[in-house]
């Protein structure tokens, strides 16, 4: 069994396993490394990524511009005995607080649909990518927005995200990204993608109940996540989408 899931116990845990494993393992290999490697993780947060990357000898940074996540992060980062470097700010302020080149890896998961300019962000992250690094990218996925509105009865914010252009936000504040809008962005601001995962196929849409009470229910919705995350006919049901590019 996967460590992901072997090493969740608690409910909580269960759903997030279920969530984030696609991401998880497409990630690993670019920063399990002996001598380890540089990564830079841009809105990470309380450092539920970040720690786990730092356990497999990364040296990581992590950009916020919560100083109570970051906070957070520390007290994470110190129970767990590893270190990850902090630093308060956001992709506007990224080059006053990184140096250019200086990552080998550059995780931005669910920053991109609450900036202004989604290009001239993803641009920023390419200045300080070393060349050869790679962009872990996540970003919400439109198609599956459009279906959660409708299903909760918000015809009306489904109507007008139906076709919403990927640059303009969708009445909630957040930008939502088709697989094709998000590589073009990508291509606009110099990258090149290597990889497209769909994410969190149908873990939004089994209930928790059965994660907590059947044995193995678990085990077995992250194997059938991970079965059609590279399935281009399943892309338009993800809640959100994981791209790769260098």
């Amino acid at each position: 069994m996967n460590e992901s899931v072997r090493s969740t116990e608690r409910p909580s845990e269960r759903r997030t396993a279920a969530r984030s494993s696609v991401v998880w393992d497409a990630v690993r290999p670019y920063v399990e490394d002996a001598g380890g490697v540089d990564v830079l993780d841009i809105g990470g947060g309380t450092g539920g990524f970040a720690v786990r990357v730092a356990r497999l000898g990364a040296r990581v940074t992590v950009v916020d511009p919560s100083p109570d996540a970051l906070a957070a992060l520390g007290r994470r980062a110190r129970e767990l005995e590893v270190e990850v470097s902090a630093q308060q700010g956001d992709l506007a302020t990224l080059l006053d607080v990184v140096e250019p080149r200086s990552a080998d890896v550059v995780l931005c998961h669910g920053v991109l649909e609450v900036v202004d300019d989604p290009v001239a962000a993803l641009a920023t992250l390419r200045e300080v990518l070393r060349p050869g690094g790679v962009l872990s990218l996540l970003v919400a996925q439109r198609h599956a927005a459009v279906v959660a509105r409708a299903m909760a009865g918000h015809f009306g914010q489904a109507l007008a995200l139906l076709d919403a252009p990927a640059g303009e936000r969708d009445g909630r504040t957040s930008h939502r990204f088709t697989a094709a809008e998000a590589t073009a962005l990508l291509g606009q601001a110099g990258f090149s993608v290597d990889a497209v995962h769909g994410v969190r196929v149908f873990a939004d849409l089994v209930p928790g109940s059965l994660l907590d009470l059947e044995p193995g229910a678990t085990a077995a919705l992250v194997e059938l996540e991970r079965a059609v995350a590279e399935r281009a006919e399943y892309l338009p049901l993800a809640a959100q989408l994981h791209l790769l590019a260098h």
